[in-house]
């Protein structure tokens, strides 16, 4: 729809001013309408994401203190690895009154709105089993830079949640860290002149520290299996949210 006042200050402009400024005019409300289309593509992408890297560091720190080795062992002590060597936590919900369907579908509403990004999805969605699958997706959580290489952790969980009437199950698993890794680009290798090359590897959980001791990269391996605890406390903790409270509020039936 024309917003005529819009162009009859345009024409104006064109009649008043010239040719050569009506088209300036034309390009800076176009640059203009371009910034408000990133924002608002910046805006999505916050929203749908849970948290960032540095909300959830400031969180561990709170949560575990900021030594990382020492809150690596504590956890450790606490934590056992599953079959497949995976770091996995478990968490039953009740949901006293509330059926299978009404659950799926308020589920189905927090997976759709929180995995929707390139990295982070939804696997499968299954409402007559009552079964919805996510990776999610959480970049440098933690990083390290001395040395000939550097590296980057990132984290892919894999967030499962099986529903039946009156409670939920979901399962979190984080079977390895992904790693992205610059040879020759931490600052030993910077200074010889190196640009660093990227490889992408994959840190099993049960070969980092503190699930063994002796580990090149102790203390990002540390940090990375508590950012990576952090993070499982705060999907149970939006879950259970969801379920008790909705995800908007407004979920009930007395509309």
């Amino acid at each position: 729809m024309v917003n005529r006042e819009a162009y009859g200050e345009s024409l104006r402009l064109f009649v008043g001013t010239g040719k050569n400024d009506y088209f300036d005019l034309i390009q800076i409300n176009m640059k203009k309408m371009f910034l408000c289309a990133v924002m608002l593509l910046l805006t999505i992408g916050v929203n749908a994401q849970i948290m960032r890297a540095e909300e959830l560091e400031k969180y561990a720190k709170e949560k575990y203190g900021e030594k990382w080795n020492d809150a690596a062992k504590n956890l450790a002590s606490q934590l056992q690895l599953d079959k497949n060597n995976a770091l996995t936590y478990t968490q039953i919900i009740e949901a006293p009154g509330k059926t299978k369907t009404q659950l799926y579908v308020i589920l189905n509403y927090w997976y759709s709105n929180t995995f929707r990004s390139g990295k982070s999805v939804i696997q499968l969605n299954d409402k007559e089993a009552g079964v919805i699958i996510a990776k999610g997706y959480v970049d440098a959580i933690a990083a390290h830079a001395g040395g000939t290489n550097s590296y980057t952790v990132n984290i892919t969980p894999i967030i499962k949640t099986d529903i039946k009437d009156g409670k939920v199950r979901v399962t979190y698993t984080i079977p390895f860290y992904d790693v992205d890794m610059m040879v020759g680009g931490g600052i030993l290798g910077a200074m010889g002149g190196s640009r660093g090359t990227l490889v992408q590897e994959n840190w099993p959980v049960e070969k980092c520290f503190p699930f063994i001791e002796k580990d090149s990269h102790k203390k990002t391996s540390a940090k990375a299996l508590v950012m990576a605890h952090a993070y499982s406390n705060v999907i149970m903790d939006k879950i259970e949210e969801a379920i008790k409270n909705g995800v908007v509020g407004n979920e009930n039936d007395n509309w």
